[in-house]
């Protein structure tokens, strides 16, 4: 097995140990150390630490393995790992922010499923390998996210479009509303703190510059750490921070989603303004909301989370009542000018539009569903008529509750699972496929569900491109 020293300035932190791939040596063995500097490899008597995650100013992060688990948990290790030309009041505000995040994380972390879990707080005091004295670490263990940063998947997949960064700003501002009523301030709301796992969960990550709300006799300023390009012009100066100065940042980071460009390329140093609109076409709803977010001043941009999303809703536009008769002429009155003569017609609540990829999987969806309906109903001892009938009338239904995004992504694949199990394992419902050349009939069952999903697919496909034809030319 493989630990890795988090001593630092170890020059050969890899270390390699056989007996430790036996669980039993694993769960019982007292202390490993580091066979470059001595350092203790596993800490707190539990967690071995296998592999550097990343390295910033003030500390470092390693992924853990924690030994009195019976599945060894993967965690998180953070170590507090100040550098050396820190004076000492700016070594004690290091450490003060390490364990606020500590503290955060026991807070919020315990109350909010998006928000990575603190599992250990503790400091370990290690003999130094060149003086006779010992060297104080200071460590916080959280639950490790598995996934990927919006950075890197901004990285891997270029600009998001405008859906996809609308689920990235309504699941931030549920968690920004969570951590502000509970008197918190993130402060470092950027790409690389925000995390899709596998799953599709979005997680809030990195509470090292998180602040308290002030309180009555407190200090209102702010220490001066943020992340250049996302923070607001009070938190660069050092004034007091407020729930809008994450809004301005998640603003920041929404910007640079949509356009695939870092913040200096979309700021007018100028007349100290974002040009981010002339790079990407958006809805002027989610336009205007951002352009909110991003004002200078804290007091003109939302004050809440809440704000944001009651802003972000689509609401159908009221009619107008009708035109009342015009009065009579008397002396004093004239008649008007013009009467309307027809009231506006009320909008309908948008639903956000299918990309290309959301429209071929309903199509493969649709399909695939289509076909297995059909091998059942068409196999049950009812006439055929009536089977059609049922196979037309649940077909459509489909694409109703896809076009209303009743059932969408990861409800697709569970239904599609559902309806092949429970057709592919009933003989009874294989009439229909029995005479095919196709094998057994869960083999043949396979066949026609897969090849009425590509078949939907192309239709799809056929149908987009001669309607995108159509609409250049006219």
């Amino acid at each position: 097995m493989q630990l890795y020293c988090t001593r630092p300035g170890c020059s050969k932190p890899t270390n390699f140990f056989n007996d430790l791939d036996h669980l039993t040596t694993l769960k019982t063995v007292k202390q490993k150390f580091c066979t470059n500097c001595g350092m203790s490899l596993i800490l707190a008597d539990r967690y071995l630490t296998t592999k550097l995650l990343g390295q910033g100013g003030f500390g470092a992060a390693f992924l853990a393995r924690d030994r009195y688990t019976p599945g060894l948990r993967q965690c998180v290790v953070k170590q507090f790992q100040p550098s050396g030309r820190l004076t000492p009041n700016q070594l004690q505000m290091a450490q003060d922010l390490f364990e606020r995040e500590a503290e955060a994380l026991e807070q919020l972390g315990r109350e909010h499923s998006q928000i990575p879990d603190l599992f250990a707080f503790f400091e370990l005091s290690i003999p130094s390998p060149h003086q006779a004295t010992e060297d104080k670490f200071f460590y916080l263990v959280q639950e490790f996210i598995d996934g990927e940063t919006l950075e890197e998947r901004l990285i891997r997949q270029g600009k998001f479009s405008e859906s996809n960064v609308l689920d990235v700003l309504r699941e931030t501002l549920k968690i920004l509303q969570f951590v502000h009523e509970n008197g918190s301030i993130h402060r470092d709301i950027k790409p690389s703190n925000i995390m899709w796992n596998l799953n599709g969960r979005l997680y809030l990550l990195d509470f090292g510059a998180v602040k308290y709300a002030t309180t009555a006799g407190g200090s209102k300023a702010s220490t001066s750490i943020y992340s250049l390009g996302f923070a607001p012009p009070e938190q660069v100066s050092g004034d007091e921070v407020y729930p809008s100065t994450d809004l301005y940042a998640l603003a920041v980071t929404c910007i640079m989603l949509l356009t695939g460009k870092q913040p200096p390329e979309l700021f007018n140093a100028y007349n100290n303004s974002w040009k981010w609109q002339s790079f990407v076409q958006t809805s002027q709803q989610l336009a205007d909301v951002l352009d909110k977010m991003l004002l200078p001043v804290p007091d003109q941009r939302f004050q809440s989370a809440i704000d944001v999303l009651e802003a972000l809703v689509v609401r159908p536009q009221r009619p107008q009542p009708p035109p009342q008769p015009a009065p009579l002429p008397t002396p004093t009155t004239s008649l008007p000018a013009a009467v309307s003569k027809s009231q506006q017609i009320p909008q309908r609540a948008s639903v956000h539009p299918f990309s290309i990829l959301e429209l071929l999987g309903a199509a493969a969806f649709t399909g695939c569903e289509g076909a297995l309906l059909a091998i059942a109903l068409f196999s049950l001892p009812i006439p055929a008529p009536i089977s059609a009938g049922l196979w037309l009338a649940l077909s459509i239904g489909l694409v109703v509750v896809q076009s209303r995004r009743i059932i969408e992504k990861v409800d697709l694949v569970i239904l599609a699972g559902i309806t092949f199990a429970v057709i592919g394992f009933l003989p009874a419902l294989h009439a229909v496929v029995a005479g095919l050349a196709l094998g057994n009939g869960f083999l043949a069952v396979a066949v026609l569900a897969v090849s009425g999903g590509l078949s939907a697919i192309a239709v799809t496909a056929l149908f987009r491109l001669i309607y995108k034809l159509l609409a250049r030319f006219f």
